[in-house]
């Protein structure tokens, strides 16, 4: 059995939506309702993203694989050889219960102010994205 890692996701990889039918669906052993510290903004691209400010964004912390996180990486745009070049940042950041109180720690994809202005963002303020909705 491979080693498993914890993956926060907020968007198109949540359960119920098109990206965690793709290439989560049958791989994640475990999942939970989570928050992460953070703001959401939904891009001109139809999709979501994080930006590290102060606020609360709600998703799922999936239990996966350790070697699903690169082909995710490349779902998502990120390059850990070129970093900061990429789409999104995967970075390890502390996770919370749905009530503030601490969870775990796990990956989770974000991205800069600047690029989610350049890509058109609005600001989620209810920290909430879904694809059926077109928004949050």
């Amino acid at each position: 059995m491979s080693e498993a890692t914890r993956l926060f996701v907020y968007g198109t990889l949540k359960p119920g939506e098109w990206g965690f039918e793709q290439w989560c669906a049958g791989r994640v052993t475990a999942l939970a309702p989570a928050i992460a510290l953070g703001r959401l903004y939904h891009l001109a691209l139809g999709y979501p993203a994080l930006c590290l400010e102060p606020g609360w964004v709600q998703g799922v912390v999936l239990s996966l694989p350790t070697t699903l996180l690169a082909t995710l990486d490349s779902f998502e745009g990120y390059d850990p050889h070129q970093a900061q070049q990429s789409e999104y940042q995967r970075q390890w950041q502390p996770i919370y219960h749905c009530d503030l109180t601490p969870f775990t720690w796990a990956w989770l994809y974000t991205m800069t102010q600047d690029r989610i202005q350049a890509l058109g963002g609005e600001w989620l303020p209810q920290g909430i994205w879904s694809q059926s909705q077109g928004r949050g």
